[in-house]
């Protein structure tokens, strides 16, 4: 399994335009094959930091999404609400071997 985090610093007054966009398209994200999960987070201390937070069963169905026609539209609509430039992981948990302390 794949998380995939993407950290987006947003103008303040383009948050409720982002909120919407997001409202509007979060149901077809999550109908992408392999997408298990979707969150939408905002930064406690920085209201303008939003953060995707999403989960998928693999790498290539992620990269079916971001290399779709879907996400090209709504990440181009996005971007052009930024303050500054977004910042993405994805990310797989590892185990550790050993006794737990």
């Amino acid at each position: 399994m794949i998380l995939r985090i993407v950290q987006m610093d947003f103008r303040e007054e383009s948050i409720p335009a982002f909120l919407a966009l997001f409202e509007e398209r979060k149901a077809t994200i999550r109908a992408f094959n392999g997408c298990t999960h979707l969150e939408l987070w905002q930064d406690s201390s920085q209201p303008h930091i939003l953060f995707t937070y999403s989960n998928w069963d693999s790498e290539a169905d992620l990269n079916h999404y971001r290399y779709s026609e879907f996400f090209k539209d709504t990440w181009g609509m996005t971007k052009q609400l930024f303050a500054g430039p977004p910042k993405a992981w994805s990310v797989v948990q590892k185990s550790i071997a050993g006794n737990p302390s």
